[in-house]
């Protein structure tokens, strides 16, 4: 049952699961109809009369249905001005809402692949104290999409991001403090400070695939972009391309993960996304 809203002029129909926003009215009347607004039907017999009424009651029902409709939309639009939030503004609440959820992705390059870049208004900072998470970048295939994360995953509230494309393989970021490491690294962390690349993927390899990872690294590798060094690794089975680097206080594995047959059919690409991996 809707409860009717009658005010001078018209009435307006509220549901119970919306929150209401106060303003002068002379009454309510409850409804059993579930669309549009009780009208009282005149007495009389006369079937002609009825028809008349039926004919007036559904246009009346039609003009304040599309009332509601600009009223509902006046009165947030008024609600998020009284906040100061106006034009644009509006969209990003909403969107701050949604807990972690805030798009980051370009439009698709004329090779039909898109760059994630983490939004700076994104939530998630991995414990009181810390500072906010750097920005970090990647890029991916068109058709990959982000995916929710659960603190029920490997790896636990120290997942940033997820990403996924059914046929091609998995993506997952972790943002974890260094100091959880070593209480000598200064908040502009290096990765070598942390250690040498054997010694970041015997220690960060299990939180990643699950499991020690001894005699599973096929290869290991360090590159540097603009002044920043990326430990990088192959591992197998099932394989698994593992970025790790440091900015800030905090330590950054970006890992890439394909099945066997997402790896024999798509192994290009998930290489060319694990060498995608930035931290800005």
């Amino acid at each position: 049952m809707s409860t009717t809203i009658v005010y001078s002029g018209g009435c307006l129909s509220w549901s119970s699961n919306h929150r209401s926003i106060p303003f002068r009215h002379f009454g309510t009347v409850s409804s059993a109809s579930e669309k549009g607004c009780s009208v009282a039907k005149a007495a009389g017999p006369d079937s002609s009369e009825k028809g008349t009424l039926n004919e007036e009651n559904e246009s009346f029902s039609l003009q304040l249905g599309r009332r509601s409709a600009l009223f509902s939309a006046a009165s947030l639009a008024s609600s998020a001005a009284a906040f100061g939030f106006t034009g644009g503004s509006l969209a990003v609440v909403k969107q701050g809402l949604l807990a972690g959820r805030v798009p980051g992705l370009s439009e698709p390059d004329e090779q039909g692949w898109r760059t994630y870049q983490r939004p700076e208004d994104k939530s998630g900072g991995h414990g009181v104290g810390w500072s906010p998470i750097i920005p970090y970048k990647f890029s991916v295939p068109e058709d990959w999409d982000e995916v929710p994360v659960s603190i029920a995953d490997l790896g636990g509230t120290e997942i940033d991001l997820r990403f996924a494309n059914p046929k091609q393989g998995r993506i997952f970021v972790i943002v974890a403090p260094c100091k959880r490491f070593s209480d000598d690294i200064e908040d502009d962390a290096k990765i070598e400070q942390i250690g040498p690349p054997e010694k970041v993927i015997n220690a960060f390899g299990p939180e990643v695939i699950g499991e020690n990872v001894e005699g599973k690294v096929l290869s290991a590798e360090v590159a540097e972009h603009s002044g920043r060094k990326y430990y990088q690794f192959e591992l197998e089975p099932p394989h698994v391309l593992i970025t790790a680097t440091a900015a800030g206080n905090r330590l950054y594995l970006f890992s890439v993960t394909g099945n066997g047959l997402q790896w024999k059919r798509h192994n290009k690409d998930l290489k060319k996304i694990a060498d995608s991996f930035r931290v800005i």
